[in-house]
């Protein structure tokens, strides 16, 4: 699981940096992104840690990485290029984590592995 451990890092150094732009330019919608990156950059360093995660898991937290490229996504190219990725981009993004979030916690009840 190193790959998580590695997308964890990269989620969160990318949000530390929009943090910094987000406190010096300005800019709600890249604050907001830079947040949602730090409080999910935590959950793939600690899938990663876990060792073998399974099948549910990972689906978990695919769904979750897919989630935040689409709600950050979007909210940067609001910011940036004064567009949108494609209509309902945020919104779908953020269905996407839920969906994502509440794999993982199903997760809890699947097979044990050693």
């Amino acid at each position: 699981m190193t790959l998580s451990i590695l997308v964890g890092g990269l989620i969160g150094a990318a949000g530390v940096g929009l943090s910094a732009y987000g406190a010096h330019a300005g800019g709600d919608t890249v604050t907001l992104a830079a947040q949602f990156l730090l409080f999910h950059a935590p959950l793939f360093v600690a899938l990663g840690l876990a060792g073998t995660a399974g099948r549910m898991r990972g689906t978990g937290a695919v769904l979750v990485g897919l989630g935040l490229m689409l709600f950050c996504g979007d909210l940067l190219m609001r910011h940036f290029a004064d567009t949108r990725l494609f209509p309902m981009a945020a919104p779908s993004g953020g269905v996407t984590m839920i969906l994502g979030w509440l794999v993982i916690a199903a997760s809890a009840f699947g097979a044990r592995t050693r």
